[in-house]
């Protein structure tokens, strides 16, 4: 077996269990938010398997395209060089769609949020200014 091809089945193995992982924490851990920033229970856990979805398909995809590593890797340092490269991508796209998906879906809660509160309540009286004090 070529540094090359271990390198791909490294690499694969690595972000597959990378994007395994973190779309499981984050279907688990992220319910809570999505009730609160959807305000339905039943939405909420169908946006969620949505979202986890989407993520696999996604990161999934970026690692597939990702895949190929043009420079010949002639020993174990260049391999693992190569190697620590493509799953450091993988893990700046995992973290960036992430985050975009927590932005999203904090805009979402605000709105909800705002929706939520009562209107601002007109004043019953004003208060009068007071008169100027007199100096000694």
């Amino acid at each position: 077996m070529t540094y090359k091809l271990g390198t791909y089945l490294i690499y694969l193995a690595v972000s597959g269990l990378l994007t395994v992982w973190v779309a499981r924490t984050l279907h688990k851990n992220g319910q809570v938010f999505l009730d609160e920033a959807l305000g339905n229970e039943e939405l909420a856990r169908s946006v969620n398997h949505l979202l986890v979805v989407g993520f696999y398909l996604l990161n999934l995809g970026y690692v597939t395209v990702a895949l190929k590593i043009s420079e010949p890797l002639l020993d174990p340092s260049t391999a693992m060089e190569a190697l620590a490269w493509k799953v450091g991508l993988v893990l700046l796209v995992l973290g960036a769609v992430h985050f975009f998906n927590l932005f999203v879906l904090s805009r979402f809660r605000r709105r909800r949020m705002l929706e939520r509160m009562a209107p601002p309540i007109e004043p019953q009286r004003y208060v009068q200014p007071l008169p100027p004090v007199p100096q000694r």
